[in-house]
């Protein structure tokens, strides 16, 4: 009988020994469970990695789904039995560095002073609604109560699918872009205006209407859309939102904090107030300013070099 009950305890132990966070497969099955992953959802485990927390390893997962996926990053204690989930800061740096990190703004619309103390990243698709009140609130509100403090940049985010024309309205968008920098927020403001009466069936009609109506080439614009670069372009900034856990639109990041959802005017004007305050004394973020080529240097067609979101040295 005791020999028995010792071939059990050690069946058991055994079994308790696989169940460690370490183990790609039970984890995987773990946070499925977790997370509520449903079966149709990919979970990509990587491979553990020495953490910023002494005596932990941190382990990352992407789960997706068609063309939407989301990253998670996971501390785990070396023999696999304990997971933790949450931030590791440093209190000597930006606590939204990693954030900060991952914004690439290179090359896209931008509105605002270079080297503000405060930049906002807005992910923004053209047919979601509440991404057209942002956008009101933003053009109409945020720039006269913050002439000088703020810079705002616009990101692709198209919800391909839910919005069957939130793609060509970026790739248009990022053509115009191309030709005009300035123009861009002409086509901004139209199409958000519009965006009641636009169709998947009408848009080409509409946006050549508008395109007319500033004397702009449709053809041309037709050319850059079907071409590699614009897609190229919108699928960096859609990569992005992807790595920041963006999950839907709008979502914004005020130097780096990240604000998912519709934010209604008042609370951002808090926020911003309370960035600025912080950088005042701070210098974490915002962006350096400002570089600008040489007249004569650029390329008919091409845009000027407009900073990244990077922290101040």
């Amino acid at each position: 009988m005791k020999r028995a009950w010792l071939v059990l305890a050690l069946t058991m132990g055994a079994a308790a020994q696989t169940k460690s966070a370490l183990d790609k497969k039970t984890l995987e099955t773990y946070v499925r469970h977790l997370n509520l992953y449903p079966a149709g959802v990919t979970i990509v485990i990587g491979d553990p990695k020495p953490s910023e927390v002494d005596g932990l390893l941190e382990v990352g997962i992407t789960a997706s789904m068609g063309q939407a996926s989301e990253s998670r990053s996971y501390l785990v204690s070396k023999d696999g039995s304990r997971l933790l989930e949450g931030r590791v800061y440093d209190i000597a740096q930006n606590p939204f560095k990693k954030e900060l990190d991952t914004l690439k703004t290179d090359f896209r619309p931008s509105m605002g002073t270079p080297g503000a103390p405060v930049v906002i990243a807005l992910f923004s698709d053209f047919q979601c609604q509440y991404c057209q009140k942002e956008a009101e609130a933003l053009r109409k509100d945020l720039l006269k109560a913050f002439p000088t403090q703020v810079r705002v940049y616009f990101m692709d985010f198209p919800l391909t699918q839910i919005h069957p024309w939130a793609m060509k309205a970026a790739l248009a968008g990022r053509c115009v872009f191309n030709q005009n920098a300035l123009a861009f927020w002409e086509y901004h403001d139209w199409i958000f205006s519009k965006q009641a009466e636009i169709t998947e069936a009408n848009f080409q009609q509409k946006r050549d209407e508008f395109l007319k109506s500033k004397a702009m080439d449709p053809a041309a614009i037709d050319r850059c859309a079907a071409g590699p670069a614009a897609m190229k372009a919108i699928q960096a900034s859609m990569d992005q939102a992807r790595k920041l856990g963006v999950q839907s639109t709008p979502t914004l990041f005020v130097n780096g904090r990240k604000l998912g959802g519709y934010v209604p005017f008042d609370n951002l004007k808090a926020i911003v107030e309370m960035e600025i305050g912080y950088q005042a004394t701070t210098k974490n973020a915002g962006e350096a300013c400002c570089t600008l080529p040489a007249p004569g240097l650029l390329q008919p067609g091409a845009n000027p070099i407009l900073p990244a979101i990077t922290p101040n040295k």
